[in-house]
């Protein structure tokens, strides 16, 4: 692959609605303080499950930024992912109606599949004049975007992206080639998920993905790279990102807040839940990446890993780095969003590309939480505990997802 050259790509402004907080920057000083957003389901009585931990939204109310009436046709996902899209246009100083020149593109992992579940319990039990006629348009993965665009009238490029855990880090990359590319000269980018069905956590559970040692600490049950990680924490939450073409966001007077500098995907073409123990599909996607952005490994100063607490991810995650970048992977900072917040699926890589980007902007990488006894094939640098002033120019983001999909951003601080 030969880096990419057409135009410059920046970042102006960001929202999020995540287990922390219901903005981006409340979500930020939470990540800073080590502060966790796990805890016990609230959403259904999980006593019958052996996993009765996640990362929940709380306290968000659609109808207090969304017209009841069209609140209630709506699923959940596309509430937060609305509401952040608003946030993150008000942050960059952009308003509606936007026009032909600017897209959307959203990363989903699932969608609002709780509207299928429902809309198939009322059919089954009473019939078919009982079936809502929003209940289909209501559970399709592209409602986030269409929802989105209608809002702030962005006639231009529109599209999901449907890649598990990697549809966060994908979409952004893919928005960033519609940039580069001269389709766009705005995208509203970004990855939601809004999945806290009892259905899902009972399949992750049957899967044996979902932690099950901590139902009592709810906080301490995020443990990427620990010893004695034993799943992942299931949650839910949205981030959106707004990319402008450099020449774009400088013809307004935009605040810049950092730079996409290059993307890139991979399938490991392994197994269709375990990576690739040999880390290949991840190295592949780390490698490209780097050459899109025309940067050397040695130059990327701060990883956000992938870093899901599950015995295999970690290690592999681990060595691929250790593949790629050598010797410099035992200088550079790596942490786990995730230890926090948990796996937000399909918005999990939008709130670490928003997490880099502020990294950037304030010169401070937040921790790993909970790694007490650091597995011993787990042997770089994760910022345990406390936050870290360093010198960040270059950052990678890193999402690896069920069926071998592998995303990987690079973000860079903006040099004019």
């Amino acid at each position: 692959m030969t880096p990419n050259t057409n135009r410059r790509v920046v970042i102006t402004g960001l929202g999020a609605i995540t287990p922390l907080a219901n903005t981006a920057e409340e979500t930020w000083q939470g990540l800073l303080a080590g502060r966790s957003g796990i805890g016990t389901i609230t959403a259904f009585d999980p006593s019958d499950l052996p996993c009765r931990v996640a990362g929940e939204i709380k306290n968000f109310d659609p109808k207090e930024h969304i017209d009841f009436k069209e609140a209630r046709r709506m699923s959940r996902i596309s509430q937060i992912a609305l509401v952040t899209a608003r946030q993150a246009l008000q942050d960059s100083g952009l308003e509606g109606p936007l026009g032909e020149q600017a897209g959307v593109l959203f990363g989903v992992g699932v969608g609002g599949i709780e509207w299928a579940i429902d809309s198939a319990r009322v059919f089954w039990e009473h019939g078919l004049r009982r079936v809502s006629p929003f209940s289909l348009p209501a559970f399709l993965a592209n409602m986030p975007s269409y929802y989105v665009s209608t809002d702030v009238k962005a006639l231009g490029p529109i599209s999901t992206t449907v890649a598990a855990c990697a549809s966060g880090t994908q979409a952004v990359g893919e928005s960033a080639e519609f940039i580069r590319r001269g389709a766009a000269d705005v995208m509203i980018t970004g990855g939601a998920e809004a999945l806290m069905l009892k259905l899902a956590i009972a399949g992750f559970s049957a899967m044996r993905a979902l932690t099950t040692g901590y139902n009592d600490e709810p906080e301490r049950s995020s443990r990427p790279f620990d010893r004695d990680r034993d799943g992942f924490v299931f949650s839910e939450g949205c981030a959106v990102l707004i990319l402008e073409s450099l020449e774009h966001a400088q013809a307004r007077g935009a605040n810049i807040l950092a730079e996409v500098l290059g993307h890139a995907s991979s399938s490991d073409g392994y197994h269709i839940a375990q990576p690739d123990p040999e880390g290949r599909g991840a190295i592949r996607a780390m490698k490209w990446a780097l050459e899109d952005a025309g940067v050397e490994p040695g130059q990327v100063d701060y990883i956000n890993a992938h870093g899901t607490g599950t015995e295999i991810n970690d290690p592999t995650e681990t060595k691929a780095i250790k593949d790629l970048f050598g010797e410099h992977a035992y200088s550079v900072a790596i942490s786990s969003t995730k230890s926090m917040i948990g796996h937000c699926m399909g918005g999990a890589g939008a709130i670490e590309a928003m997490v880099c980007t502020q990294t950037i902007r304030d010169q401070m990488i937040h921790p790993t939480t909970n790694l007490d006894n650091p597995d011993p094939e787990c042997d770089l640098d994760y910022v345990p505990w406390e936050a870290r002033s360093a010198d960040v120019n270059v950052t990678l983001s890193n999402s690896f997802g069920l069926g071998g999909q592998n995303a990987c951003l690079v973000i860079g601080k903006f040099e004019g």
